[in-house]
């Protein structure tokens, strides 16, 4: 029956082939960042056209009305904090703990959780315990019948080459679905078909940092679609832009209904 719910919960969100998830979880690593300082209100401007929306496990309640709607989006929640995503904490270690229980996020409203991993931290017993920490989230939310997104993040991207970047993301994408992961949130890589087809579940593509256009992020998008994606994430890109709810229409479109780029931009006017 557990397996029953989880094929569910991932059929909704890949109801049209490809998945549009919105990324709005920033605060638990970066605070009150531009765009998200009023969480509540960003989410309620969300276009309901994106299958679901990620968020702390504390804005769940803050953010409810969205899930509220006749046609509303899945929420997927985020149950453990990394260190390396804090990037203003100046944090190195990149160590992953436990911070929220599977039931109680359940009990909140969660539909599809989301549970990180990073490898390769300089510390054998780190990586170990990160693992661990992965597995005891995964194992129990497949327990209740909830899928989760396994998000590989490496420790160290920022100073990776393209080559360093796609094997760590190869390997470690990999692992995180022979530990359970009903799908996979990762960078685009310069190779990053193999790391599509080297995983038996689904991939999404993450927006990563802010680009200069929104026609760059758009073609991001389409990059990661044609090269075997599952779907994207996007949070900063999706949401620190002039009009939100046009972008999110034109990265459905591209994602979704695979519609050319040029025409997109066009049809939104977002040059």
């Amino acid at each position: 029956m557990a397996c029953d719910g989880r094929a569910i919960r991932l059929g909704r969100l890949l109801g049209d082939g490809r998945a549009v998830i919105i990324a709005a979880d920033h605060g638990m690593f970066d605070g009150p960042i531009p765009g998200m300082e009023n969480l509540p209100a960003t989410v309620e401007k969300i276009n309901p056209a994106v299958d679901a929306v990620l968020l702390a496990p504390g804005m769940l309640r803050h953010c409810h009305r969205i899930f509220a709607r006749p046609k509303r989006p899945l929420a997927v929640v985020r149950l453990n904090w990394n260190t390396v995503y804090c990037f203003r904490l100046g944090y190195t270690e990149a160590k992953s703990v436990y911070c929220y229980d599977p039931q109680d996020a359940l009990r909140a409203g969660m539909d599809i959780a989301l549970v990180s991993l990073t490898l390769q931290t300089g510390d054998q017993q780190r990586d170990a315990a990160n693992v661990e920490v992965f597995s005891r989230l995964t194992t129990a939310c497949h327990a209740m019948g909830i899928p989760v997104i396994g998000e590989y993040f490496p420790a160290n991207a920022a100073a990776m080459s393209a080559g360093q970047m796609h094997e760590d993301v190869l390997l470690g994408s990999r692992i995180v679905a022979e530990l359970g992961a009903d799908a996979i949130k990762t960078f685009f890589t310069c190779e990053f078909s193999a790391v599509t087809g080297g995983c038996p579940v689904p991939v999404f593509g993450l927006g990563a940092e802010k680009l200069p256009t929104q026609r760059e992020a758009l073609e991001l998008a389409a990059r990661e679609v044609a090269e075997g994606a599952a779907g994207v994430v996007f949070g900063r890109n999706a949401i620190q832009v002039p009009d939100p709810a046009s972008f999110q229409a034109a990265l459905c479109d591209v994602v979704k209904h695979g519609k050319d780029v040029d025409t997109v931009v066009r049809k939104y006017n977002l040059e």
